[in-house]
């Protein structure tokens, strides 16, 4: 979708570089548990629940949060309790949620869906996925020093009593959250660049867990803030735009590792 021409650009890009910043501070997570792609495979899980919200007429955002809260509960649960693997079962989830979708979305709501609504933004929405984009990056830093150990030394996890399961359920309801609120900049097609570029980019650039986590941030803010800004000048799409303003940051923090090497 292109940005309207009546909408303050400076508005939207203040919100999409508070999204942005959290999908890829949560994100850098899931770079280093080795989930990259269940954050794209997840954006199309919500799909379906967008669909309803549209053709009733709320947020496309409740409605992404609605399936994919329902969606990660299933995966967890089928995790704890069968011998599948995660990731097929992330398959399988997005596979059938895919499928589901394109027969409830309208076709007038397709492009909509897979590829973003920033333009239908309103205010007060605007104000309200700040305020959960600043909840997540604080419950992300709360949640990380745990999730870094389970990854790390399982067994000291267990030792310090750190509840493996319930802080991966807590983490993957954290993605579902932030996954819900990027679809609505750039869709359900592109989301996945939102949580693993900035992440994959940061890696190149850091040494240290630290500045790994904040440079992911500082990246997928910087994308967000350009892409819009490019996409509003030029009437382009804004998706295509911070994802591509995203991969311009990842060629250049590749180049800068390599020259430091």
């Amino acid at each position: 979708m292109n940005i309207s021409t009546s909408f303050n650009p400076w508005f939207l890009i203040l919100v999409g570089s508070f999204v942005a910043g959290a999908c890829a501070y949560v994100g850098s997570l899931m770079v280093l548990k080795r989930m990259s792609l269940v954050g794209d495979a997840l954006s199309h899980v919500a799909l379906p629940g967008m669909a309803i919200a549209i053709s009733i007429g709320i947020s496309p955002i409740l409605g992404a949060f609605t399936a994919l809260t329902i969606v990660i509960i299933g995966i967890w649960y089928l995790e704890e309790t069968s011998d599948t693997y995660p990731e097929a079962l992330v398959g399988i989830f997005f596979t059938a949620s895919l499928a589901l979708g394109l027969l409830l979305t309208k076709e007038s709501d397709l492009l909509e869906a897979l590829f973003g609504s920033l333009d239908k933004l309103d205010f007060a929405e605007g104000l309200i996925t700040i305020a959960i984009s600043v909840a997540a990056i604080m419950i992300a830093t709360f949640l990380y020093n745990k999730v870094i150990i389970s990854i790390i030394a399982p067994e000291l996890a267990k030792v310090s009593r750190i509840n493996v399961k319930l802080v991966n359920l807590a983490y993957l309801l954290l993605v579902g959250t932030i996954v819900s609120l990027g679809v609505r900049f750039v869709g359900t097609l592109l989301m996945g660049a939102l949580v693993i570029v900035p992440a994959v980019s940061a890696r190149n650039v850091t040494k240290t867990i630290t500045g790994y986590l904040w440079f992911s941030a500082i990246f997928g803010v910087v994308s967000a803030a350009a892409g819009i800004f490019a996409a509003a000048k030029m009437s382009l799409p804004v998706g295509a735009m911070v994802v591509l303003t995203s991969m311009v940051i990842y060629v250049l923090s590749y180049l800068y590792h390599h020259l430091r090497k």
